[in-house]
């Protein structure tokens, strides 16, 4: 096998470009510096410090019965999207990334009230994030060696199937282009790498093409078929010579012609052109002492473009930021205190109407895990 390649462009054009400031951080490109969603307030009952204008519950704690129904929710909840069911209601997909793991799902009413938990998916390993398709089902990815994808209902009446021809490898996220019929994947090593899957047939994820990403001079990317995405002899990531290592690539969101790729090991936000075929370091948060995210894993984006993106550090103060269309980019809330010691931040997900967030802190109560729903003025909501 070739030498890897690794992305190491981009990180000088980030040097000193943030203030560390509460909710103003720099823009990414040179323009004029604003707030996004103002200041954080102090911690509510659950530690968690929020914008002005916006509050916060509790939907699911690990372990314990979801209320009004007799589920308890499963442990150490992580990746989540959110389907829209008839008569206005939602239901929200959980994966559990623990052993054993597998997902659940919260029904919710018209009018944003619990009306029933269940689970959709059993006997997997580690399901760490995912993702959804626009045809209605939940892509759940396990997150170790022999990983697969899981395609889910997220009823729970239908039976989910696992996708071997998306590759067995430590599985971490996946977003759908459905213009260019794609499913683009992360993989969550320090050498990972980033694919994409052509299905034979559009919304049959059973056959098609596995290809994996090699990035040359000024971030123009090569697709190259992987021979074996079984992974019988070889893991996927070294089939192929040349292919470009991303530094634990984790979360992943196709929006408006754009793949964006959060590498955490590096603490990198990229995107990548699906029509010029090039990626580029949008943000680097190694390049300056006062970036005001670091290590940065799960990400989602509104209808009106904004990014939200979850840090993964255990630390007293873990922040959930934001970067606008223009990549300016900003710390939103903020999960503090003893009750979310050693945790992260996982489960980025809107409702339909984009009018409410769920996150989760995955290790909140020691590895319980907690859901909440945030509700405010969020930009690109429905009116």
């Amino acid at each position: 096998m070739g030498a890897a390649a690794s992305l190491t462009f981009g990180a000088a054009f980030w040097k000193g470009a943030f203030d560390g400031g509460d909710a103003s951080g720099a823009a990414a490109r040179p323009g004029p510096r604003g707030a996004s969603y103002g200041r954080r307030g102090p911690p509510d009952a659950n530690g968690l410090r929020l914008p002005e204008g916006f509050s916060a519950r509790r939907v699911a704690r690990g372990g314990d019965t979801v209320d009004g129904t007799d589920y308890a929710w499963h442990v150490a909840a992580d990746g989540a999207a959110a389907f829209r069911t008839r008569g206005g209601g939602w239901i929200l997909v959980s994966n559990c990334e623990h052993q054993p793991g597998g997902a659940s799902a919260m029904r919710f009413d018209a009018l944003g009230e619990i009306a029933d938990a269940y689970r959709i998916l059993d006997g997997t390993t580690q399901n760490c994030a995912g993702g959804a398709t626009p045809w209605g089902t939940w892509l759940s990815c396990e997150e170790f060696e022999e990983g697969r994808v899981w395609e889910c209902d997220p009823s729970g009446r239908q039976e989910a199937k696992a996708h071997d021809a998306m590759g067995v490898f430590k599985h971490e996220a996946a977003a759908v282009d459905r213009r260019n019929r794609h499913v683009y994947l992360t993989e969550d090593w320090e050498d990972g790498a980033f694919y994409r899957f052509t299905p034979r047939r559009w919304h049959d994820l059973s056959e098609g093409l596995l290809e994996v990403a090699k990035v040359g001079r000024r971030g123009a990317v090569e697709w190259a078929p992987v021979p074996d995405p079984s992974a019988r002899r070889r893991p996927t990531r070294r089939q192929v010579p040349g292919t470009t290592e991303f530094k634990r690539a984790e979360g992943i969101w196709f929006d408006s012609g754009t793949v964006y790729l959060a590498t955490t090991y590096d603490s990198r936000i990229q995107a990548y052109d699906t029509r010029r075929q090039r990626i580029e370091v949008i943000y680097d948060a190694l390049a300056s002492r006062t970036a005001p995210l670091v290590r940065v894993d799960n990400i989602t984006a509104t209808r009106g473009g904004e990014l939200f993106v979850c840090e993964d550090i255990a630390t007293d103060e873990i922040n959930l930021g934001v970067m606008t269309r223009d990549r300016k980019i900003s710390k939103f809330l903020s999960v503090t205190g003893k009750n979310h010691v050693d945790s992260e931040l996982t489960g980025l997900a809107f409702d339909p109407s984009g009018s409410r967030m769920y996150f989760s802190s995955q290790r909140a109560h020691g590895m319980k895990g907690e859901i909440y729903e945030v509700a405010g003025p969020f930009r690109g909501q429905r009116t």
